[in-house]
Order: C-alpha cells, then sequence, then structure tokens
C-alpha cells in the first residue's frame, strides 16, 4: 500500500469512533447544532493557516465545504431516530455511488475497484444491517451518502491544485461559515439558541472537540493532503473500512461482542480494500482517472 492510501486508511481510523459519539452528542443537541459547533472548534484549530490562501482555493473550498457540511447535517439528523450501525450501513453506500459518480465527470469505470465497492457494501451489510428502519432518517442518510460521494470525487480532481493545509483551511472556514448561518436561521421563532448553553454538558464538550479537533481539523488536512495521489473510487472504498473501525473499537473499549456474520463481514471489507489494491491500479493522475 502506497504512504497516501495507509494515510486515508488512518483518516478512517478516526472516522471509526464518530458515529458513537455523534450519538451522544444528539442526544443534547440537534443533528445542525452538533454539526455547526464542530466546525466553529476546527475553524479556530485552522486560522493560523488561513493568511495568504489563494483565491481560487477559496472557490474550491467553499463547493467541497458545502457538500461536506451537507453531508454531516443530513447524516446527524438520521442518526436521532435510527442506531449508528443502521447510519454507518447507509453512509458506506457512497463506496459504490462514487465510481458511477466519476463517469459523469470522465473517470474510467474500472471493473475490479467497483466490484471491491460490491464485496465492501455487502460485507458492510453483514456487519451493520439490523430492524429499526425510519424511512425518513433512512432518506436522509442515504442522501448524505449521495453528498460525500460527490465530494470525494471533486476532491480527487482538485486537490493537487491546492496546498492541502489551504484546501483544509478553506473548507472548514467555509464549513463554519455556512453552518453557523443555517443554524440561526433555523433557529428563527424558537428558543433553541437561548437554551443552547444549558444543552451542553461535560459528555456533549468532549463529544465536540474530538468530532470539530481531531476527526474535521485534522482529518481534512490528511484526507487532502492523501487524495492529490489517490483517485476517488480507490478513496471511497477506504473509507469503507469506517465501521470495521468502529466494531474494533467497540469490542476493545466497550467490551461488545462481534457475531459470526459481523467477523464475516469485516473481513470481506478488509479483502475488497486488498484486492483492489493488487494489479498496479492506477492512480488519480493516471490516464484511467483523469
Amino acid at each position: 500500500m502506497s504512504v497516501h492510501v495507509l494515510a486515508l486508511v488512518c483518516v478512517t481510523l478516526v472516522w471509526g469512533g464518530t458515529f458513537p459519539v455523534l450519538k451522544i452528542a444528539t442526544v443534547q443537541l440537534s443533528g445542525l447544532e452538533v454539526t455547526a459547533l464542530r466546525f466553529v472548534l476546527a475553524a479556530v484549530c485552522m486560522l493560523p493557516f488561513v493568511v495568504r490562501i489563494p483565491r481560487r482555493t477559496w472557490f474550491d473550498g467553499a463547493i467541497l465545504g458545502a457538500l461536506v457540511l451537507v453531508s454531516y447535517v443530513l447524516q446527524a439528523w438520521g442518526l436521532e431516530t435510527i442506531s449508528s450501525n443502521r447510519s454507518a450501513f447507509l453512509t458506506s453506500l457512497n463506496v459504490l455511488m462514487v465510481p458511477f459518480l466519476g463517469i459523469v465527470f470522465g473517470t474510467k469505470l474500472r471493473l475490479r475497484v467497483l466490484a471491491a465497492a460490491a464485496v465492501a457494501c455487502a460485507g458492510i451489510g453483514l456487519m451493520s444491517w439490523e430492524g429499526g428502519a425510519n424511512l425518513m432518517a433512512d432518506v436522509l442518510t442515504v442522501l448524505s451518502a449521495f453528498a460525500y460521494a460527490l465530494y470525494v470525487v471533486l476532491l480527487s480532481q482538485r486537490a493537487e491544485q491546492h496546498q492541502p493545509i489551504h484546501l483544509a483551511s478553506a473548507q472548514i472556514v467555509w464549513m463554519a461559515s455556512l453552518g453557523l448561518v443555517w443554524l440561526v436561521l433555523s433557529s428563527v421563532g424558537t428558543d433553541k439558541l437561548d437554551t443552547l448553553p444549558s444543552r451542553i454538558d461535560t459528555s456533549v464538550v468532549y463529544s465536540l472537540a474530538y468530532l470539530g479537533i481531531v476527526a474535521t481539523a485534522g482529518m481534512l488536512f490528511l484526507q487532502a493532503w492523501a487524495q492529490r495521489k489517490v483517485s476517488a473510487d480507490k478513496a471511497a472504498l477506504v473509507y469503507a473500512l469506517e465501521p470495521v473501525f468502529a466494531a474494533l473499537f467497540a469490542w476493545v473499549w466497550l467490551a461488545e461482542t462481534l457475531s459470526q456474520p459481523a467477523a464475516i463481514g469485516a473481513a470481506m471489507v478488509v479483502g475488497a480494500v486488498v484486492f483492489s489494491e493488487m494489479g498496479g491500479a492506477p492512480s488519480a493522475k493516471d490516464p484511467a482517472t483523469s
């Protein structure tokens, strides 16, 4: 595996802890409130790097940031009424969406990666699928997956045109700004903003710190750096490891058991990622992915 792919594995490892953390935070806050506040924290971390960001980076950062914002808000809204496992499975559908979206943007569809993506989704289904469906929450989560799939495609196309720290900073500043505007507008005529401080307890503070500083500021930078050299479809496939790491953390830290179907599903996801790396798949700079 290349160092860039390993960096994306690291990103996915950190993201594996976000589903239970989001579940904790959305007990007290709405999905939009959690998303806006995590981006504000992330933006504070990136302020030293905002100076001298080129105008084109601000433009691309606005597009990418808006897609991430929409994806995260929709995912958090869905988590208010469905389990984190179900959300993880539905979110993972972006792995299959990315190769087909790539065709629209001129990317060649690679059968190896498409087959690996299908196996990965099947594996995640074994790990995560369960009862407790909620039509609206499911739809919101699938739309979240679509927005993120579009983000992955555009990021792979545009990341190499910018300095990673500048692109990550621009995205985060835009996400924080748009998120705050969205939060204020949605709170008009309600007491949500007035009661917000009283709903932030210690567990929410820790959750927001992890989501904002580690999972957003740190990982968006690492993602922007790594996807300069990794194609969108392969990056999406690496991201399919997210529920695998989530299940691993639950097993190690929370002593949750891993059923036999879930273990088989996890092995399928890992195998799919390894399979995609075999045979010298082209990188993001190769003609097959340009």
